[in-house]
């Protein structure tokens, strides 16, 4: 995928502010429960959470490939921050013409199990489910759901988690993943609408599922940078490990699933605004396909490293952990390989060259 020059400064500009104030110091802080406020202040200023949004919303109608591929720089500094649930809470509420916050954000359901509904109560409505494994509800200060309504899929947006039943959870990196539980809880009628352009809770499974892949693809970014350096510092019976064919070898493994998980990224973010089938079936790719690099990759590193790569004072685990926990979110390997999967035969035999061969 081409850089534009704009996606490059983007970059540039998103590394630097990453470098500066996404430190190890202040991910170990928020695994302990601490929000990175200033991290998140730093980020908002930059515009980049809403930057998606059309101008009436808030945002600058900016390209939804810069923003992935920002995503893809705060996953490489395993960013504790929930920048990918904030554009897609501002996505889902645009499209239903809800307020969004200038604050952090987030969205659900995020689960394909998960189910909520909206009835009628009076003018108002009356919000009914369960959402699980939603990230960083507590902090959000706005959270954002799709629900099954009376004529269709809308948007509700809240204020925070009043009213929800909160059960805190987190997944293996320590990043907040909370249930929230809704007994008819009451709504004024301006807080939910139904969706448009597009948008749905199969396009915000999609989207959310791609914005895994891509701050994934930086993570492994990030462990193959750390182990080829540790490699050549590493000395071993005078020479550095990376010196020997067996290391050589790992390490080129490591650098081909990491350059496989980046291009599988990139033919997801080509693929979006397209035809819902086709974008579908090639996030699928990028989620399966990333998965699996994640797996292999993330083993490696920690080959390469040695114990040292397990202990908390080094940052590998910071990506590691990361990986282990997001290849699960916004769908499964095995789930989005079963939908590629189906894809395929859908169209017979004779489609079978022509669609693993078509240019994205």
């Amino acid at each position: 995928m081409a850089i534009r020059d704009e996606t490059r400064m983007l970059l540039e500009s998103m590394n630097r502010l990453f470098e500066d104030k996404c430190t190890k110091q202040v991910v170990d802080a928020a695994e302990t429960g601490v929000f990175a406020t200033d991290l998140w202040t730093a980020v908002a200023e930059t515009g980049v959470p809403l930057a998606a949004l059309p101008e009436s919303a808030g945002g600058a109608d900016a390209e939804w490939s810069d923003l992935f591929a920002a995503l893809r720089v705060a996953g490489r500094y395993a960013a504790p921050i929930p920048l990918a649930e904030t554009m897609l809470a501002g996505w889902v509420a645009a499209a239903a013409g809800l307020d969004v916050s200038d604050g952090p954000m987030t969205v659900g359901p995020v689960r394909a199990s998960d189910r909520l509904t909206l009835t009628r109560d009076g003018n108002g409505w009356r919000l009914s489910g369960t959402a699980s494994r939603v990230p960083y509800a507590k902090a959000a200060s706005r959270l954002v759901l799709i629900a099954e309504g009376p004529s269709g899929e809308m948007a509700v947006a809240l204020d925070g988690i009043a009213g929800a039943t909160h059960t805190a959870g987190k997944n293996i990196a320590n990043e907040p993943r909370d249930t929230l539980g809704f007994d008819g809880l009451v709504l004024p009628a301006d807080a939910a609408a139904p969706l448009a352009g597009g948008v749905s809770r199969a396009a915000l499974y999609r989207r959310g599922a791609l914005a895994r892949a891509t701050m994934m693809s930086g993570a492994l970014e990030r462990a193959m940078d750390m182990a080829v350096s540790y490699a050549q510092e590493r000395q071993q019976f005078g020479r550095p490990i990376s010196k020997f064919q067996a290391v050589q070898q790992n390490l080129a493994v490591l650098a081909g699933q990491t350059a496989a998980a980046v291009a599988a990224s990139n033919v997801g973010i080509e693929a979006l605004g397209g035809d819902p089938e086709r974008e579908e079936f090639l996030i699928a790719i990028a989620k399966a396909r990333v998965g699996e690099a994640a797996t292999l990759a993330a083993e490696i590193a920690h080959q390469v490293h040695g114990a040292i790569g397990f202990t908390k004072e080094y940052a590998l685990q910071l990506a590691t952990r990361r990986l282990w926990s997001w290849r699960e979110e916004f769908g499964s390997d095995p789930e989005w390989a079963a939908k590629v999967g189906a894809y395929v035969c859908a169209r017979g035999a004779d489609a079978l060259w022509p669609t693993l061969t078509a240019a994205a």
